[in-house]
C-alpha cells in the first residue's frame, strides 16, 4: 500500500500517519517499521520539532533512518517493512537547496527515490504539507519550491492507494479506503 497524508501545519497529519503505520504493521503480524526522517536540524526550532516527533513515536517501535537528500540510496533491511516518510516538504527543500542535493532535478530524483522505496517495502506512508491554499504571492524561488512539491504530491497521489487530508485532526479521505 502507498498512502499520502497531507494537511496544514499542526493539522494532526503526523499522528494520523503514525497510527496508520501501526495499524498496517499489526495487519502484517508485527513486521518492522521504519521512520524516514527528512528534517535537517539547522536551527533551534527544527531541533524542537524533531524532539516533539521523537516523543510522538517513542513507544511505537519505529527504527529511524535519517535521509536529508538521496532517497534512492535508502536500503531497507527487510522487504516486509512498513515505512513512514516524514516529510516530503522537507525532503523537497533539502534536495533543492542543500549542497549535494538534486537542485533542478529535485522532482525526478525524489520520484525515483519514492519508486525505489516502494519496491523495497510492504507499505509506504508519505506525509506532506498542504502549502497551496493561503493565497499569498511569493517570490519566484518560493513559487518554484511550491511547483516542485506540487508535482511530487501529484505523482504520489496518482500512484497512491490512499490519499488523506487531515484538517483539525479530522481525516478527509480523497482516494481509497482506510484499512480496518
Amino acid at each position: 500500500m502507498l498512502a499520502l497524508i497531507t494537511g496544514g501545519s499542526g493539522s494532526g497529519k503526523s499522528a494520523y500517519a503514525e497510527a496508520l503505520c501501526v495499524r498496517l504493521q499489526q495487519e502484517r503480524q508485527e513486521t518492522p517499521m521504519v521512520y524516514i526522517a527528512t528534517m535537517y536540524p539547522f536551527d533551534e526550532e527544527s531541533w524542537r520539532k524533531i524532539d516533539r516527533h521523537r516523543e510522538l513515536r517513542k513507544n511505537k517501535n519505529f527504527d529511524t533512518v535519517e535521509c536529508f537528500t538521496g532517497l534512492k540510496n535508502v536500503q531497507l533491511k527487510e522487504h516486509d517493512t512498513t515505512v513512514l516518510l516524514e516529510c516530503m516538504s522537507n525532503l523537497t527543500a533539502n534536495e533543492m537547496y542543500q549542497e549535494g542535493g538534486a537542485g533542478n532535478r529535485t522532482v525526478e530524483e525524489i520520484c525515483a527515490g519514492l519508486d525505489h522505496l516502494i519496491r523495497q517495502s510492504a507499505d509506504v506512508v508519505v506525509v506532506s504539507n498542504e502549502i497551496f491554499s493561503d493565497g499569498i504571492e511569493y517570490d519566484p524561488e518560493t513559487v518554484r519550491y511550491q511547483q516542485y512539491l506540487g508535482e511530487i504530491n501529484q505523482y504520489i497521489a496518482k500512484k497512491a492507494d490512499l490519499v488523506v487530508e487531515v484538517v483539525y485532526g479530522i481525516p478527509l479521505i480523497h482516494k481509497g479506503e482506510v484499512p480496518v
